[in-house]
Parts: C-alpha cells; structure tokens; sequence
C-alpha cells in the first residue's frame, strides 16, 4: 500500500535529497493531483466498493497553497524539467507507433511485399525486401532516388517494392498513372528513372514525352492508365498508406523497419537495416 501523508510530500518536494531532485517527473504528478484536488494516498483503492466512491482531496487550502508554490518555484528554476517530460513522452510515443508500425506491418505483409501487381527493381526473389512509397513531385523523392538506385546496384540481393502514393497534386497522379501503364508493357524501372530525376511538373504531359523517349506505345499507355489493374494499384496503395499511417512521402520500409523521408545518409541507413534484417530475419517480409 502506497501512502504518502502530506508532510512526508512536503518534505520530499523541499529536500535536495528527496524526490524532487532525483525524479522531476514526480513534481509534475504532485503538481497534478494537487490542482484537481486528489489525495495523494490510494488507501482507497484496495477495495472495489472504495474505487466507485468519490474521491476527496486530503489537503487544506494552505497546504495546497504551498504545494503549488513549491513546484512552480522549482519549474522556474529548473525549466529543463519540462525538456525532460518532452523528451520522456516523444520516445515513449515513437516506442508505441513502433509497435503498431510492426504489427500493422505483419497484417499486411502481402500486399505490401508480395503483391504481383506492384513494381519491382533489384532481384524479384531477394532476400531482403525494401518498400518505397513516393510521389513524382515530391523533391525528397527526387533527392533520395540516386541513393536507391547505388544500393540496387551494390546489393544484388535486394528486391525493390516501387508503392505509387500520388499525394501532392493531380498531376501526381497522371504520372503514377503513366507509370503503372509503362510497367505492363515491362519498362516500369525505364520509365521510373527518368520519371523520378524530371526537373519540371510531373503530369500526364511530361510523363508521356518520357514515354515517347524510351520506346512506350503511348496509345496503349493512354488505355492503361484508366484500366482496372491500375486503378486497382493506386487503391490498393492509399489504402495501405492509410492503415500504415503513411501521410508523407518518401516513406521506406526495409523488412519490418521504418525510414520517414530521405535523410542526407539514406543509402547507410537503408544499408544498415538491409544487414540487420538480413542477419535477424524477418518472419512477415
């Protein structure tokens, strides 16, 4: 039973040996209870009839008083307090969209890794699997494309998922649309290259002048771009970015690990996790 009278609060609060020096997060709690007015004792508790009552605070107004002005002074002293708090609560929140990031991953490892109708680059049966879900007109795509196409090139043992998110404009989704088209006729990665490293406004216009250049039928492009394997993909893709919690592009998955956006290190750190996946396993990929 934990029971902590107001004096031995007091006096924790006002020793430097006490609870206020070595846990800071505790004064946020005193502070908390003290504002609406809960006791600081859980003797009642310990019997399910005691729970349902009402809880009525055990302090006087002086006392509260004081409590109050104890903390404030130490958190104005102290600010750094609250950096901890935020920092505390930032890990623990990561740690839990970690959590449901893998089992999300789990439920839906088909789709997202062994799914026919996505495009693919490096080896079709590697080892390892790397998810890339992106928009032509995103300018971190742009940026981290060189990066990807170095490590298809140094790891023959890689297989490439290539998720079409078109997320930023229409015009996003008239190249995701020729694209997807390109890949039936098999010059997907083609097409992709020059795609992705385009300096203008990715849409239907630009991307079939890259048609055009690498040898596309562009009348059977324009055909594709509205039949229902495409238009199944684009679904099936803003779905999974939806039960992911995917809203930014790029997003990488490599194995049951998560990379948001392109950092300045991508190829390492996709080369990173590519081996610590390659070394533990990964049961859903």
């Amino acid at each position: 039973m934990l029971k902590l009278p107001f004096e031995d609060l007091l006096a924790a609060l006002t020793t430097r040996k006490g609870v206020m020096i070595a846990a800071p997060a505790i004064i946020a709690v005193a502070a908390i209870l003290t504002l609406i007015g809960r006791p600081t004792h859980l003797e009642a508790q310990e019997t399910g009839a005691a729970e349902k009552a009402p809880l009525a605070s055990t302090f006087s107004p002086s006392q509260k008083s004081e409590i109050e002005r104890i903390v404030k002074d130490y958190l104005v002293a102290n600010p750094e307090v609250f950096l901890e708090i935020q920092q505390a609560l930032e890990a623990k929140m990561e740690q839990a969209q970690s959590e449901r990031m893998k089992a999300a991953l789990a439920a839906n490892a088909d789709k997202l890794y062994r799914d026919p109708a996505a495009p693919i680059a490096g080896n079709p049966k590697g080892d390892v699997t790397i998810v890339e879900f992106f928009d032509y007109n995103c300018g971190y795509c742009k940026r981290g494309f060189s990066e990807i196409a170095r490590l298809i090139d140094a790891d023959p043992k890689v297989k490439f998922v290539f998720r079409e998110l078109p997320i930023l404009s229409k015009g996003s989704e008239e190249a995701a649309r020729v694209a997807l088209a390109a890949r039936l006729q098999g010059k997907y990665w083609e097409f992709h290259s020059l795609m992705i490293e385009f300096k203008g406004q990715a849409n239907e216009a630009s991307a079939m002048k890259i048609a055009e250049k690498i040898g596309l039928d562009t009348a059977k492009l324009k055909k594709d771009m509205t039949s229902e394997t495409v238009e199944n993909e684009i679904k099936t893709v803003r779905e999974l970015a939806q039960t992911l919690g995917i809203n930014g592009t790029p997003h990488f998955l490599v194995g049951d690990r998560s990379i948001p956006g392109a950092p300045q290190d991508l190829f390492e750190q996709l080369k990173k996790d590519v081996a610590e996946v390659r070394k533990a396993g990964c049961t859903s990929c």
